[in-house]
């Protein structure tokens, strides 16, 4: 009597034969990690718009589109009425029209002084000279220091009287030689009063020259 065979026994799947060690795990979990940081530094580098274009595509760009010129218009028909008519070239040698300024003669005085009011009026023309007031003319004191040197001379002194008939502007014209006479002539004439000069009847200013004589000998 044949003993029977015994009955195959299936196979058993061991799964913590399969299951990677946790080392294993940190690994592949480190390469992702790598993984995605090279990937974003790629994407941050690289252009957006070349990323996504089409090879063939060339990109839009801001010139705007050629376009063929238009062919030169043909020169119109004199009868026809179009297009201008040719104008003829000047001649050599023709006159031309030409600016010629010309400036307008020059006003008189007396209507550039009614045109302008606030022009000063031409001064007045003296028809007498200054002349000393009797009486107003005291004698010029003799320097002592001059006296005692012997100091004598002429001194010129020139002398612009006012319309009042009072001494403006005194001055030597020709000096005597010595300083001392010549101030003491300028300060005698400056006490001095006038007649003044009569232009037309009216004051007016004018200058009239004086001989002072200093002699030491009397």
């Amino acid at each position: 009597m044949s003993t029977p065979s015994p009955a195959p026994s299936r196979p058993v799947i061991d799964l913590a034969a399969w299951r990677p060690a946790r080392k294993a795990l940190w690994w592949v979990l480190g390469a992702f990690a790598l993984g995605l940081i090279l990937f974003a530094l790629v994407w941050s580098r690289s252009d957006k718009h070349d990323f996504y274009r089409a090879d063939g595509i060339a990109p839009p760009t801001a010139a705007g589109p050629n376009y063929a010129p238009l062919p030169a218009p043909m020169p119109g028909d004199e009868g026809s009425g179009v297009g201008p008519a040719p104008q003829a070239a000047p001649t050599p040698g023709a006159d031309q029209p030409r600016l010629v300024e010309t400036r307008p003669p020059a006003p008189p005085a007396d209507a550039a002084i009614a045109n302008n009011p606030a022009a000063p009026p031409p001064a007045a023309v003296a028809s007498s000279d200054p002349k000393p007031i009797a009486g107003q003319n005291p004698s010029p004191r003799y320097p002592p220091a001059a006296l005692r040197r012997g100091e004598s001379g002429t001194v010129m002194v020139r002398a612009r009287i006012g319309a009042d008939g009072t001494p403006d502007e005194v001055a030597v014209a020709t000096s005597s030689g010595s300083r001392m006479l010549d101030r003491a002539a300028q300060d005698a004439v400056r006490r001095w009063r006038f007649h003044p000069a009569l232009a037309n009847g009216q004051p007016v200013g004018g200058t009239v020259m004086i001989p002072i004589t200093f002699d030491a000998s009397r």
